[in-house]
């Protein structure tokens, strides 16, 4: 039996007057149920998950309030960026209880750690309590870096599962709206607080906790339906015009300078209207479907049912794989390999973007760290439909993306080393282009090449990559190459003026890219034929 037929679907009594309350009490009223409409909520909570799952790219938004507070050294500070990151390594026991618990308890656990992770540095920054020691705020980033963990890897498979034949598509959409939510939260605290660095941590512990506990009500696994391609195709269009037009208001109100209290409450409304918006999506599919079976079809991906056909001993690429049998494979070392190439750079730019900044002669980094937020949500949403689009035209493997993606983003730090007029603006929009193409290229390519039945595991050990690249490349590279330019100042702390003190950094990550280039290359040989195959049955 194909796995996704074993799916159970969790009923959950709601008590809410919210049109998804509605919906979702109609359709498991109805007998047998017709699960579209539920399915596209339970897409739509996840996009409003993924809009506040970015808070772990926020760093720079308040790090050199903690660096003056705490009297740290640039090191030390990088250091702490790296435990907000080394959150990340213990997204494994997320993955480990993806396939024990329910979508529900993941939210929620991510959620809880979130609220205490965030809220502590709230406290610190806001002179609540006294600064707290050292080793005591990088445990508080770690639970507030790891807190994404649970949110992503519970919207991640439970979407990817429901969305069987648009991983691509779901997947840039997912990945787009993490990109957007660093710049929703900036733009926010710039509009209703002046960018205080202590509302800010107030935003980052509070909102995320709210929007899980919603999204804990509508986002459960739906066994496959027989979808309409028409209808989905549509409500994709949609989805991907409403995300676009977030990033636009984004931009547009990043253009302006220094807004009025009258404009800021103005883009809070239009900002906060279109993140609601896509709940049409789910009303129309209910409506629509009201009168419908509610079908389970046999909606197959290359190896999606493998496993349960398959003989005994190792599995193909393409079908199901536990993470032992993934990691025994030479795809994976070498997908893991050039994720982290890719990643691991982009992370040390967004980290160290309000040092970078400062070096180069802008006091405020913000419209900077808002640049990458917004042009990496265009790399995901574009890299993701498009890579769609060529699989199910021509058989393209997804790789190839991501081997372009590494081309671009080594000549976006040759242009930061450079460090010609306007490299800042440049580099943040390429950095950030091409960080959001290897996240939203990378999930579903996981998916693809080793199945979905144990995706939780695998997915989080591919993201190890992001406190591995950050202590690489953030906390060793960018901050002892820092601190050997800087001088000492007279608080205790160190500075750095001018474009030589990143120069060497954004070198040697140029030519880690350049590695990331050739081991893409030779990733997309490997699963040409997996391609080709999915194009046949996605015809």
């Amino acid at each position: 039996m194909p796995y996704f037929a074993q799916l159970p679907t969790k009923q959950t009594a709601f008590s809410t007057f919210s049109l998804p309350f509605l919906i979702s009490m109609n359709i498991f009223r109805r007998s047998p149920p017709s699960s579209s409409a539920l399915k596209w909520l339970g897409l739509v909570s996840a996009i409003w998950v993924q809009s506040i799952s970015g808070n772990n790219y926020t760093f720079s938004n308040y790090s050199a309030a903690l660096k003056s507070l705490l009297n740290l050294s640039q090191l030390q500070l990088n250091n702490l960026s790296v435990a907000k990151d080394l959150g990340k390594a213990f997204g494994l026991l997320a993955g480990l209880s993806s396939d024990r618990l329910s979508t529900s308890l993941l939210l929620f656990i991510g959620s809880i750690e979130g609220l205490i992770g965030y809220g502590a540095q709230w406290l610190v920054v806001s002179r609540k309590i006294k600064p707290l020691p050292y080793w005591q705020m990088c445990i508080f980033l770690c639970m507030g870096g790891n807190s994404t963990t649970w949110m992503n890897t519970g919207v991640l498979v439970t979407c990817l599962r429901n969305f069987r034949r648009d991983r691509g598509t779901v997947s840039g959409i997912l990945k787009g709206y993490i990109a957007l939510s660093t710049a929703i939260f900036t733009d926010l605290c710039s509009a209703l607080f002046s960018d205080n660095p202590s509302s800010f941590l107030a935003l980052l512990s509070l909102v995320p906790f709210i929007v899980c506990l919603t999204a804990i009500l509508f986002l459960r696994e739906i066994p496959c339906s027989a979808d309409d391609e028409t209808e989905n195709f549509k409500y994709f269009w949609v989805l991907n015009a409403v995300s676009v037009a977030v990033a636009v208001t984004l931009l547009v109100f990043d253009s302006i300078p220094n807004p009025n209290s009258f404009l800021s409450r103005i883009f809070s409304i239009i900002l906060l209207s279109l993140l609601a918006s896509p709940l049409v999506i789910p009303l129309h599919s209910f409506l629509k479907n009201r009168g419908g079976s509610g079908e389970v079809g046999e909606a197959l991906l290359a190896g999606e049912s493998a496993a349960d056909d398959a003989v005994e001993g190792k599995p193909a690429i393409g079908e199901d794989h536990t993470i032992v049998e993934a990691m025994k494979t030479v795809e994976f070392w070498i997908l893991f390999v050039s994720f982290l190439c890719g990643v691991g750079t982009g992370l040390a730019v967004m980290n160290n973007m309000g040092q970078i900044g400062l070096a180069l002669g802008y006091d405020d980094v913000s419209i900077f760290i808002s640049l990458m937020s917004i042009w990496g949500f265009f790399g995901r949403i574009l890299s993701g439909s498009a890579s769609e689009h060529f699989i199910k035209k021509a058989g393209m493997p997804r790789p190839l993306w991501n081997a372009a993606s590494q081309i671009l983003m080594a000549l976006g730090y040759i242009v930061l080393a450079i460090a010609i007029p306007g490299s800042l603006y440049i580099g943040s929009i390429v950095v950030g282009i091409c960080y959001g193409v290897r996240l939203a290229i990378t999930v579903p390519m996981a998916s693809e090449v080793f199945g979905l039945k144990n995706y939780g595991m695998i997915y989080n050990v591919l993201i190890l990559n992001l406190p591995l690249g950050s202590f690489l490349f953030s906390g060793l590279l960018a901050g002892i190459l820092y601190d050997m330019e800087a001088t000492t100042t007279k608080t205790g702390g160190n500075t750095c003026t001018g474009a030589h003190c990143y120069r060497l950094v954004f070198v040697v990550m140029a030519c880690s890219c350049g590695i990331g280039f050739a081991m893409d290359l030779f990733l997309a040989f490997r699963t040409k034929r997996l391609y080709s195959k999915m194009r046949a049955l996605k015809r």
